[in-house]
């Protein structure tokens, strides 16, 4: 075994390679369970028999590791009528993005960001265009099936918590679950074990006015988790919260993308976005340009 402490985070599914004297030998893939962080933490990783010598380690962006397609967006238009009024909010605009990612939507208001955050959440149909999520037209669904999505593959983050202020910590993250079919015992296991991934574990019987600001917004990331979504869709998450808060809440979305969550976050902070690996921003309803925030790859001494 070979033990690594202080590399880089990867994005989910990358691969390490170990660099020696006599070549290179690739390392097992790193998407399971997704647990593909080393940032500040100790991993072992099984050596072939080999391999001697090992002088460095890459860790290689999820993107050259042939990781499959969540969400393909292609020619998406959305045009809102008030009136004789025609307001094109998105102007035939494509977009794809693979599983693991973390992707920033930036733009200015009225940029098309909300509309284009809508439709990838199935909350919302294009005017005219095509949307595949996890390879399901999303066009060709009935209000019931976008519904059954919503609950079953994607989970929502608003800046204003939403939470029910007369109902526990517990019962507000247990509450996707109520359409489930699970038992009472299930839905509170699986709530409180939300709970304990975003650090509130003892605060289950916490009612909203009793917690934070930011606690809130962690019991709202517990509420989109509970459900285990593909997706987890963030609008403006740190928008209601002061400095320090939003730095524990954006901590938390970055390692809920290292295990392997895909995370879409819509911000006009660039500080918020420079915690996504890719950031795109959107100007009158089109992509004025799309970039990876950090690099493909990085290589670090043992």
């Amino acid at each position: 075994m070979i033990c690594l402490r202080g590399l880089e985070r990867a994005a989910s599914g990358g691969r390490v390679t170990a660099v020696c004297n006599k070549g290179q030998s690739v390392f097992r893939e790193l998407s399971i369970c997704g647990r593909p962080s080393f940032q500040n933490e100790l991993f072992s990783f099984q050596r072939d028999s080999s391999v001697k010598n090992v002088s460095r380690f890459t860790v290689h962006d999820s993107r050259e590791s042939g990781m499959s397609v969540l969400i393909q967006c292609d020619d998406l238009w959305k045009i809102y009528r008030v009136g004789d009024v025609e307001v094109q909010a998105l102007r035939g605009l494509s977009l794809t993005i693979n599983q693991g990612e973390f992707v920033a939507i930036m733009g200015s208001s009225g940029s098309g960001k909300s509309t284009l955050m809508n439709i990838l959440g199935c909350l919302d149909q294009p005017t005219k265009g095509r949307l595949q999520l996890n390879d399901i037209e999303v066009g060709d669904l009935r209000p019931d099936q976008l519904a059954d999505i919503r609950n079953q593959q994607i989970g929502f983050v608003f800046q204003s918590f939403n939470l029910i202020p007369r109902t526990s910590a517990l019962e507000n993250a247990q509450l996707p679950l109520f359409y489930r079919g699970l038992s009472l015992k299930e839905q509170r296991a699986k709530a409180a074990e939300a709970l304990r991934r975003v650090g509130l574990a003892g605060r289950e019987q916490h009612f909203p006015a009793q917690l934070s600001g930011g606690q809130q917004q962690r019991v709202a990331i517990a509420r989109a988790l509970v459900t285990a979504p593909a997706l987890l869709l963030a609008d403006e998450p740190t928008g209601n919260l002061d400095t320090q808060s939003s730095r524990e809440i954006m901590s938390i979305l970055e390692g809920l993308n290292r295990e392997g969550i895909t995370v879409i976050l819509v911000t006009h902070e660039a500080d918020v976005a420079a915690y996504a690996r890719r950031e795109i921003v959107i100007q009158d309803g089109q992509i004025l340009s799309d970039r990876a925030t950090k690099a493909g790859s990085r290589t670090v001494g043992v």
